[in-house]
């Protein structure tokens, strides 16, 4: 197991001045991990694995507006004398689906039966009572910027040594922690990258629950007609009907034969 980065950087996270920083380019070089041409990546406090999770949410990185979340959670906990092992928890959810994007991501994993498969009510406790359950992760652990902007998949990560490299090092890591755990991809450039893990044999193939909208408002439309809440006569020409309707009813099998083992 790689050792934790933390103890390294701890008194560098205390003494950050977080709102004086307004852009990954003002990132200090102390937080660089590494850089190879336009790619760099930098330190963040994302290394609580909660090995209790069933349900593990993969986004593609963490952002800019997460890291500086994330730095100003680990300050106040430190502040208050938490430990170390609370520090990294408190900041590893801080701001995690929050707003919008979660009651979204709810009904997604409801529509599809997560909920039973659980043995809960409804998906919502994920992020109450019942958050022992969900460990919230990125397939590249650590912030990554191209040319100073956050990465959103391009170009694609099992294409370049450097990204690969990054993804076997930490989530690579973090998943055999968690091999009975439901690997839930948000997004496209997430889900080839889960797919490059099957091949090289870290994760199961039928662990990954492929082809759920990406919650975001941004993609409402895509939500709401897998959902019900829309008819497929008064759909944009933007939305593939017949692929979300093939992709609802792959999840509703495979969640149908994982609640009957």
């Amino acid at each position: 197991m790689t050792p934790l980065l933390f103890p390294a950087y701890a008194d560098a996270i205390r003494e950050l001045d977080v709102a004086a920083i307004a852009s990954p380019a003002a990132l200090p070089e102390h937080f660089l991990l590494a850089r190879e041409g336009r790619i760099s990546m930098h330190y963040i406090p994302f290394e609580h694995v909660n090995t209790e999770a069933r349900i593990v949410v993969v986004g593609i990185a963490p952002g800019f507006v997460q890291w500086k979340n994330a730095m100003s959670e680990a300050q106040r906990r430190m502040t208050a004398g938490d430990d170390q092992a609370e520090v990294l928890r408190a900041a590893r959810l801080a701001g995690a689906f929050s707003g919008a994007i979660r009651p979204n991501f709810v009904a997604l994993l409801d529509a599809i039966g997560v909920q039973r498969w659980l043995g809960i009510a409804s998906c919502a406790s994920l992020f109450d009572a019942d958050a022992h359950m969900v460990q919230i992760s990125a397939i590249l652990r650590h912030p990554v910027f191209v040319d100073g902007r956050n990465y959103s998949g391009t170009p694609g990560m099992a294409k370049l040594p450097f990204l690969r490299e990054q993804v076997l090092r930490y989530f690579a890591l973090e998943a055999t922690q968690l091999p009975d755990a439901l690997y839930i991809p948000m997004g496209s450039s997430v889900a080839e990258g889960l797919d490059w893990l099957v091949r090289e044999g870290v994760i199961r193939r039928d662990r990954i629950l492929h082809g759920l909208p990406h919650p975001s408002g941004a993609n409402a439309e895509r939500v709401a007609y897998f959902l019900g809440r829309k008819e497929r006569a008064s759909l944009s020409s933007r939305t593939n009907a017949r692929q979300i309707d093939a992709a609802r009813s792959t999840l509703m099998a495979h969640m149908a034969a994982l609640s009957d083992r």
